[in-house]
């Protein structure tokens, strides 16, 4: 099938789709969690289930220029403590696509979108009264890992929405900009990679799905390189800003469709 008329895909949802994984790029490699705009740019053009599996490779791509970019500063002993916990949220999250139609996760995707903006918003607010520093290994901070772990396993399976749990996470557990970078690259793409399996099984990738993949991920090395080059230079306030009011957008979007 032809990559263009993949969904009956006009040529303008085909530069928002485009976009959409330049944002993916640049988000890997500058402010993660940004993605939740091209989340919902995504599930806007595509049928929500089936833009889940669409955007997962782009997703991978993105990873992977993530992990060659910040590899040297991930912070393993968070990443150990976290997979356990996100295991059993890809889990519920899988059993959730089994049961749930288009129209169901569609609603869950807005919901979770308007979630996440709640959430980050709420993290703005509260930076200046952070937790104890997870990299010291307490209870509450095993707590921690295996509330947020869960959470983001099942936002990520069922939206590939984790990324703005685990922000709230690593942020909160006292990491730098680079040693974020670094840890949340690693993380995504094992989390990503082993979501491909559930992804496949349930029917959301298959060959024309890649096909499209194929057409998209072109348009995530630019954006890559350009997160690289603004990681430095961006004003993160401003970008926090127009990230949360576009996931609002996004989610209330899906919400009244």
């Amino acid at each position: 099938m032809d990559t263009m008329t993949l969904w009956h895909i006009s040529g303008w949802e085909f530069a928002a789709l485009a976009f959409a994984a330049l944002l993916v790029g640049f988000s890997k490699t500058a402010v993660s969690g940004a993605n939740t705009v091209s989340l919902a740019v995504f599930a806007a053009v595509l049928p929500a289930r089936a833009s889940t599996g669409v955007l997962l490779p782009v997703l991978i791509v993105g990873d992977v220029l993530a992990v060659l970019t910040y590899r040297r500063h991930a912070h393993w002993p968070t990443l150990w403590r976290l997979f356990p916990a996100v295991a059993a949220g890809v889990v519920v999250g899988t059993l959730f696509l089994v049961w749930a139609d288009d129209a169901v996760v569609r609603v869950s995707i807005g919901a979770i979108l308007l979630l996440m903006a709640g959430v980050t918003i709420w993290r703005r607010r509260t930076t200046q009264a952070e937790d104890e520093p997870d990299s010291v290994v307490t209870r509450s901070g095993r707590v921690k890992a295996r509330s947020y772990g869960v959470l983001g396993g099942f936002t990520t399976m069922v939206a590939n929405a984790g990324g703005p749990v685990m922000s709230m996470y690593l942020l909160s557990a006292g990491f730098r900009k680079l040693g974020f970078l670094g840890t949340s690259a690693f993380f995504f793409l094992i989390v990503n990679v082993s979501k491909v399996p559930f992804s496949a099984g349930l029917g959301l990738i298959d060959g024309h799905s890649l096909l499209l993949d194929a057409a998209l991920a072109v348009f995530v090395v630019p954006g890559a390189f350009i997160g690289k080059w603004a990681v430095n230079r961006i004003n993160q306030r401003l970008f926090e800003q127009l990230v949360i009011a576009a996931t609002i957008v996004g989610g209330l979007q899906l919400l009244l469709r």
